[in-house]
């Protein structure tokens, strides 16, 4: 679906009307083409007294080809420095007092980040903190990301990942690359304002950064349109061999996704009792396992409270969450998902904020996050990750679907004034997908561009 109105913005009679009229001003944003650099310009790296985080951040960026720049740099004669992202370890920030550091990193660049460029805060979780004072501390910082991310503009994001003393303990680099790499790139273009945990997963770091999956056997159910689709090509491009999974009904769309990838199909009603051993044993027979498991599959019967008959609650529910309990049950009873694997839910920020119309739909979203909260502890053990991602307004078929008001609304009410794209939400799973990725679990990370709902 084209957004018509980002379009006319680009144009140079859009860009005239939108700047006498103050109207919403979507920007271009960078997204991610294999071979590119992962910033347009250089980054800048700041840090608090105390931090421990500066040094494994500052052999990332060098490690993935990033120039660091300092901060008095200028570009030529009187040229103020621009950068492509600027990083800030906030783990030395003790007290409240102490936030002052990040005023004084932050605002003599306010205005001298280029377009779609980044920001990231590193922080110490709160709970992980020794005294009140130091959790209180950190625990502001996410009011300075998400405010950043508001006020930046032109495509700019900000995010604030919290750093766990045992991610330090168990190599602050190996378990940090993949985040960064992440945030830092095109692959996080419609993702901004969150807050992302990295704890001390086994994570390791794959031979080539454009393939990050090689090698790896990754199940997407709901493949055949949409976001299924794009999620089966983004993670066929990584690297990974994909089973992709619809219902009979989507087939020959289905066997169009995975021919286009290389990939298999299959065909299964998910809902159906023998389901989940049906697909068990599909992977047992012909991959022996399965390293990553991206619960995609999801429908919509929209009713009012009031209005809503039994089978609507039921057919989405069943669809969007129980199913997914079903065939997690089984592949891990069966022991298919190995030490190292992943699973990945699609929730939605309905889950997050509700939605009028969709208490079905909010309900099971919701479950979803439940799903992730109660898994991470219990799969940690076994070396297994669990995760969510929560769209917000993305163009696909069905938000084509939605009267023109309320979808123009949907589009604007985000920092960055547009709706996502299909691969925006597959780029985000392709991240926590990845092996390097093993130290991000528990988390429900939104890709909504900073939606005003729910925040």
């Amino acid at each position: 679906m084209t957004d018509r109105y980002a379009s006319f913005v680009q144009s140079a009679a859009g860009r005239a009307l939108v700047k006498r009229l103050g109207l919403p001003d979507p920007p271009r944003l960078r997204r991610h083409h294999p071979g590119d650099p992962l910033l347009p310009g250089p980054a800048l790296l700041g840090a608090a007294t105390g931090g421990r985080l500066a040094e494994p951040l500052a052999k990332i960026l060098t490690a993935a080809g990033v120039e660091l720049a300092e901060p008095a740099a200028t570009a030529s004669g009187d040229t103020p420095q621009r950068y492509g992202a600027l990083l800030f370890d906030a783990t030395g920030v003790t007290d409240s007092t102490e936030l002052r550091q990040l005023y004084d990193f932050f605002h003599p660049q306010a205005r001298a980040v280029l377009p779609s460029g980044r920001v990231i805060v590193l922080g110490t979780p709160p709970q992980e903190c020794p005294t009140p004072r130091e959790a209180t501390a950190q625990r502001a910082l996410e009011g300075l990301v998400r405010s950043i991310g508001k006020e930046f503009g032109r495509g700019t994001t900000a995010q604030l990942v919290y750093v766990t003393r045992d991610a330090s303990a168990a190599g602050t680099r190996t378990s940090l690359e993949s985040t960064i790499r992440f945030l830092l790139s095109g692959r996080s273009a419609y993702v901004s304002g969150q807050v992302i945990r990295v704890g001390g997963g086994a994570a390791s770091a794959p031979a080539d950064w454009d393939r990050p999956l090689d090698g790896q056997v990754v199940l997407v159910t709901g493949a055949a349109r949409g976001i299924g689709a794009a999620l089966a090509k983004v993670l066929a491009r990584d690297g990974a061999k994909v089973v992709a999974l619809d219902i009979p009904a989507a087939g020959d769309a289905l066997a169009a996704v995975a021919n286009d990838i290389g990939g298999t199909a299959v065909q299964l009603d998910l809902t159906a009792p023998d389901a989940p051993t049906r697909l068990a044993e599909h992977l047992a027979g012909r991959h022996g396992r399965v390293d990553v498991v991206v619960h995609n599959a999801g429908i919509t019967r929209d009713k009012t409270l009031g209005r809503m008959d039994a089978d609507r609650w039921d057919q989405v529910i069943d669809v969007n969450l129980s199913s997914q309990e079903r065939i997690n049950d089984v592949l891990l009873q069966r022991e298919l998902i190995p030490a190292g694997g992943r699973i990945i839910s699609v929730s939605s920020i309905a889950g997050i904020a509700g939605n009028r119309g969709q208490t079905n739909y909010a309900t099971s979203k919701a479950g979803v996050i439940g799903l992730v909260d109660s898994l991470a502890p219990t799969l940690r053990e076994r070396g297994i990750s669990v995760n969510a991602v929560a769209p917000g307004f993305i163009e696909t078929r069905l938000t084509a679907r939605i009267p023109l008001v309320v979808r123009e609304a949907g589009r604007r009410m985000n920092s960055l004034a547009q709706g996502g794209l299909p691969v925006d939400v597959a780029e985000t799973i392709g991240w926590l997908a990845w092996p390097a990725s093993g130290a991000v679990s528990g988390n429900v990370v939104r890709v909504c561009g900073q939606s005003l709902l729910g925040a």
